[in-house]
């Protein structure tokens, strides 16, 4: 069913992946030509100016404290991801979201969610190719933090994972797919997809990845976050 004036919010930080929060957002915006109720913003911590990664400035529309009205709520990964496990306000402003919001992650945004008992019970993905550091001896790959953060969940290797209210996504190219499944959740009509794909020159890209999705129905315990 669609979802008139689906609003989507990314949220930012220092550090963030540039193209973690740019992609699923570049998505949204050529899908406004086809949809132009579809809404997509920037949440911070407050609305200051934000530095991601490599000096990347971003600059919110609304901080936590304003609590748009969402229809999903997207973490983005990057090196500050580890941080934002140890951030009380978000966690806060994550437990006030409404329980038809839906929250998507993309790369190490998984652990905040994993952090936070999020993933229990559920499959849940996130970059599954290590970086230089994550290679070595001082790290470890993406998803296999993942698996130490969320014991209770079921790691996947998926490109995407629809775990119900929860939407896991592997590295920053996947934020094509994941935007894409966004829409659909939304309510777009798979032909309006399509069109948006042909638009977007990712028809090669599409036809590999449209069914590297993995469902998992998700129960009840795992439909809010724990007080």
């Amino acid at each position: 069913m669609r979802t008139p004036g689906f609003r989507l919010g990314i949220y930012v930080y220092q550090d963030a992946e540039v193209m973690d929060v740019s992609i699923p957002y570049g998505v949204f915006s050529v899908a406004r030509r086809y949809a132009p109720d579809l809404g997509v913003f920037l949440v911070g911590e407050t609305r200051a100016p934000i530095q991601a990664a490599a000096g990347f400035t971003l600059v919110p529309r609304y901080a936590v404290d304003d609590r748009p009205a969402l229809d999903a709520f997207l973490m983005p990964g990057g090196a500050g991801a580890r941080d934002e496990l140890h951030n009380p306000r978000l966690h806060d402003y994550l437990r006030a979201l409404p329980p038809h919001c839906l929250l998507a992650a993309l790369g190490t945004g998984a652990w905040l969610y994993g952090r936070l008992g999020l993933l229990d019970g559920l499959p849940a993905t996130s970059r599954k190719e290590p970086d230089p550091i994550e290679a070595s001896h001082l790290g470890q790959a993406p998803l296999d933090r993942l698996a130490a953060l969320a014991p209770a969940s079921r790691i996947s290797r998926a490109r995407v994972v629809d775990a119900g209210r929860v939407l896991t996504a592997g590295g920053a190219a996947a934020g094509l797919d994941l935007g894409l499944h966004l829409l659909r959740r939304a309510g777009l009509a798979q032909d309006v997809v399509e069109d948006i794909v042909r638009v977007m020159e990712y028809q090669h890209g599409h036809r590999h990845y449209r069914d590297d999705i993995e469902y998992a129905a998700a129960p009840a315990r795992a439909a809010s976050l724990p007080a």
